[in-house]
């Protein structure tokens, strides 16, 4: 299944495994890469080390093309850019796009540039900075690209890049073929999921924790802003429903012990965190209160994605979940969901 993203990345079919952090490691990505699709791997919640020896694992396990989600605005952005020229990664993703230079650097090097973005004048903006296609997340997703449906958020996309506007992938809200058929026929030339990668036999999140995804319904996520400060769509738990109506002043505390934990783990010095942070303020407009909390987000993914306590962490995930009930492999999600798109786009047909 051809499309000028597939062209533009060297994929059989036009679907992407999203850098999820904890979750999009070198076992998923390789697996995605493997059944045709793009495996992204999530890098924010690694090391420098450990994004090394992700990258090398994933190219011992797979030959296809691999991708890596990058922070723009991280203090090291710079020398985890060089790596990905170094070892020939193909694609460099950003949650925040990155600045003219670092595209111009990248594409001088033979890296595909593909920033996620939840507005028409972000893509535009990005596009005329030399970005070589965009993933469109709208508000069904987990991220942080705003609350705008898919089915308006996309359309307006196309509508602002025009005709010859650089590809366009489309996020949140995507499990099977009929969504595909769907982003096609919008105008996009692909689309990205995350929940659905994580619910996949090819996964390293916990079987508990997956099992706590399964016997979800459309209406047990919340997009709350007392994880990391920033609109952040999890499933409904305990721990979720304290940090609602928490006091504001306990929270915080508990969000500056736990960005020192991810500093401890990660062997960050509090001088690096603090670049960070002023980086991030420069980037957004994010609050200084805001900032210490993105440090909590990491640890308390952690606690559930890795470790399986869901009572000590949180689950981020789209809205999609309500519609999810199997755990196939990589290889069988995406043929299947290729099978579905072509069989929807068949019997369409003419309509009189």
């Amino acid at each position: 299944m051809r499309t000028r993203f597939t062209d533009l990345v060297g994929i059989d079919y036009p679907v992407v495994q999203t850098g999820m952090g904890w979750v999009s490691g070198a076992s998923l990505t390789s697996a995605t890469s493997n059944a045709g699709g793009l495996g992204i791997l999530a890098s924010a919640t690694m090391t420098f080390e450990e994004l090394e020896k992700a990258v090398a694992r994933t190219k011992s396990l797979t030959d296809r093309p691999f991708g890596v989600n990058i922070r723009a605005d991280a203090t090291d952005a710079g020398d985890r850019i060089d790596l990905l020229i170094r070892e020939g990664v193909r694609v460099a993703s950003f949650a925040l796009a990155p600045k003219k230079d670092l595209i111009a650097k990248l594409k001088d090097n033979g890296v595909v540039v593909i920033p996620s973005i939840g507005a028409a004048k972000h893509a535009v903006k990005v596009a005329s900075w030399g970005a070589d296609a965009v993933i469109v997340q709208g508000g069904e997703g987990g991220g942080h690209t705003g609350p705008v449906a898919t089915t308006l958020l996309l359309p307006s996309v196309l509508d602002a890049l025009g005709d010859s506007g650089i590809p366009v992938v489309a996020a949140g809200g995507f499990f099977d073929g009929r969504g595909l058929a769907a982003a096609l026929a919008y105008g996009a030339e692909g689309v990205a999921m995350g929940t659905r990668f994580l619910l996949t036999s090819d996964s390293t999140v916990p079987d508990s924790v997956k099992q706590e995804y399964l016997h979800r319904s459309l209406n047990d996520t919340v997009v709350s802003t007392k994880v990391d400060g920033m609109p952040h769509r999890v499933l409904k738990t305990s721990l979720v429903e304290k940090l609602e109506g928490g006091n504001p002043a306990a929270a915080l505390a508990a969000a500056a012990k736990n960005a020192n934990d991810f500093k401890q783990m990660t062997g960050m010095k509090w001088t690096t965190m603090l670049r960070d942070g002023r980086s991030m303020r420069k980037s957004g407009d994010r609050t200084w209160q805001q900032i210490i909390m993105a440090g909590n987000t990491p640890m308390l993914l952690k606690a559930g994605l890795v470790e399986g306590n869901t009572d000590a962490g949180v689950l981020a995930s789209g809205q999609v979940v309500g519609m999810i009930d199997d755990l196939p492999s990589c290889e069988e999600l995406i043929q299947s969901i290729v099978t579905g798109a072509r069989d929807r786009i068949s019997r369409l047909g003419p309509i009189a």
